[in-house]
C-alpha cells in the first residue's frame, strides 16, 4: 500500500516536471526571453503551436508504443528525455533551437500522461481513482509554484537561463528516483496478457472497434479538443497579458502564478475526492464553470486583485480537468488497453486543440493589438464543455473483480 501510494506521488512529480516546467515555465518567461532574444508574439503562437504538434504526434507515439515496452518504461523514458531537454534550453541563443526543445518537452509530457492510464489501473483501486487521478493531475501546479518562487529570483535581474538550470536538475532528480521506486514496484514489466483463443479473438477485435465510436467516446473526444483549445491560450498569453497591456510588474504576475499553482496543489485532491463521492460529471460541470468565471475576469475587470481571484478560479478547474477525463475513461472503458488507446486519442485531440489555440490566439494578440479577445473566446468555449458534459453518460456504478466496468449507459 505504501509503494502504491508512493508511485502515486512520484507520478506527481514527473507531471510537475512534464508540464509544469515542460510547458507552462515558458509562458512566464516570455517577456524575459523575448527582451533576451528578440522575437515576437506571433512566434510565440508558432512556438507553442509546435509544442502542442509534438504533444500531439507524441500521444500518438504513447499509444503505439506503450503496449511494446510497458508504461513503466515509457513514462520512465519520457522523465529523463524531459531532463535532458531542459538541461539543453539555457545553453542555446538560437530560437529555432529552444523551439525544437519546447516541442520535444511538450511531446514527454504526452509520453507520461498516457501511459498513466495503465500505472494507475494497476496500482490503485478502481474506486479511488478519481482521486488518486486528481492527485496525478495537480502535479502541474507544483510545477508551476516552483517555477512562480524561481521566476522573480532570477527573470527580473535578467538571468532567465538559471530558471531553466534549476528546474532542469531538479528533474533530473525527479527521473531517478521514479526508475528505483518503478524498478522495486514491478512495474518496469509489461503485464501478460490473457490468452485468447480464436473464437475469442474474432469477438474482441469488433468489440473493441465499436467501443471506440461510442457516442460518449466521440464526445470525450471533442471535449479534449476544447480543452486544449482554451486552457492552454489562458496560461501561455497570461503573463503577456498582465504585463505589458494591463500594466501589473513581474512581482504581481509572479503572485497570480503563485496562485495558480498553489490552489492547484489542493485543487486535484479536493476535485478528484469530490468526483468519487458526486460522480465524475457533476464534477466536470464545476470546473468548466469555474473556467468560464475565471475568463470573464480577464476580459470584464481585469484590475486591482481580480487577477488573483481569476486565477484562483482557473487553477481550480485546470488542474482536475486532466485527471477527471482519464478517471471517466478508465471507469467505463471495457479494458486497460481500451482505456489507454481512448485517453491517448483525447491527448492527440487535447494537442491538437491546443496547437489551434494557442496559433489564433497569437494572431489575434497580434493584430488586434489586445488579449481581452482571447479570453472572451475561452468563456464561450467554456459554455460549449458544460453543455457537452451534460450530455455524457454517468460512470459504471460496478465494477468486475478486474476493477473493468461492466456496464455502458447510453447518452442522455
Amino acid at each position: 500500500m505504501r509503494l502504491n501510494a508512493a508511485i502515486v506521488v512520484l507520478l506527481t512529480s514527473l507531471v510537475a516536471a512534464t508540464y509544469g516546467f515542460g510547458i507552462y515555465l515558458f509562458a512566464q518567461l516570455v517577456p524575459d526571453m523575448q527582451a533576451s532574444l528578440g522575437f515576437d508574439f506571433s512566434y510565440v503562437g508558432s512556438i507553442t503551436a509546435s509544442a502542442q504538434l509534438g504533444f500531439l504526434l507524441c500521444a500518438l507515439l504513447a499509444v503505439w508504443l506503450t503496449p511494446k515496452i510497458g508504461g513503466g518504461w515509457m513514462i520512465v523514458a519520457s522523465g529523463a528525455v524531459c531532463a535532458l531537454a531542459l538541461l539543453l534550453i539555457p545553453l542555446s541563443n538560437n530560437i529555432l533551437v529552444i523551439g525544437a526543445l519546447l516541442t520535444l518537452l511538450a511531446g514527454t509530457a504526452a509520453t507520461v500522461f498516457v501511459p498513466m492510464v495503465d500505472v494507475i489501473a494497476r496500482v490503485v483501486a478502481y474506486r479511488y481513482r478519481g482521486l488518486a487521478m486528481g492527485l496525478v493531475s495537480s502535479g502541474t501546479s507544483y510545477g508551476v509554484a516552483i517555477n512562480s518562487l524561481l521566476v522573480p529570483m532570477y527573470a527580473a535581474q535578467g538571468e532567465w537561463r538559471s530558471v531553466w538550470w534549476w528546474v532542469g536538475l531538479i528533474t533530473v532528480a525527479m527521473a531517478l528516483l521514479v526508475l528505483v521506486v518503478f524498478k522495486k514496484g514491478g512495474l518496469l514489466s509489461q503485464t501478460v496478457p490473457v490468452a485468447l483463443t480464436p473464437l475469442a479473438t474474432e469477438k474482441v477485435v469488433p468489440s473493441m472497434r465499436l467501443e471506440l465510436i461510442k457516442p460518449w467516446v466521440l464526445l470525450i473526444w471533442s471535449m479534449n479538443f476544447l480543452i486544449g483549445f482554451a486552457t492552454f491560450p489562458f496560461q501561455t498569453y497570461l503573463s503577456s497579458y498582465l504585463r505589458t497591456e494591463l500594466g501589473f510588474d513581474v512581482q504581481f504576475s509572479a503572485q497570480v502564478w503563485a496562485v495558480i499553482g498553489c490552489v492547484g496543489m489542493f485543487a486535484g485532491l479536493a476535485i478528484g475526492w469530490l468526483s468519487d463521492r458526486t460522480g465524475l460529471r457533476a464534477a466536470m460541470l464545476l470546473v468548466y464553470g469555474c473556467v468560464v468565471t475565471a475568463a470573464l475576469i480577464f476580459v470584464i475587470h481585469p484590475s486591482g486583485h481580480w487577477p488573483l481571484i481569476a486565477a484562483g478560479l482557473f487553477s481550480t478547474a485546470f488542474y482536475p480537468i486532466f485527471g477527471l477525463i482519464p478517471a471517466y475513461v478508465s471507469k467505463l472503458a471495457s479494458s486497460s488497453a481500451m482505456a489507454v488507446s481512448i485517453f491517448g486519442v483525447a491527448n492527440v485531440m487535447q494537442g491538437s486543440g491546443g496547437m489551434l489555440g494557442n496559433y489564433g490566439a497569437g494572431l489575434l494578440a497580434n493584430h488586434s493589438g489586445s488579449f481581452a479577445g482571447i479570453y472572451a473566446a475561452i468563456s464561450a468555449v467554456g459554455v460549449l464543455l458544460i453543455v457537452l458534459t451534460l450530455k455524457l453518460p454517468r460512470e459504471a456504478p460496478a465494477a468486475s473483480p478486474a476493477g473493468l466496468t461492466v456496464n455502458y449507459p447510453t447518452v442522455s
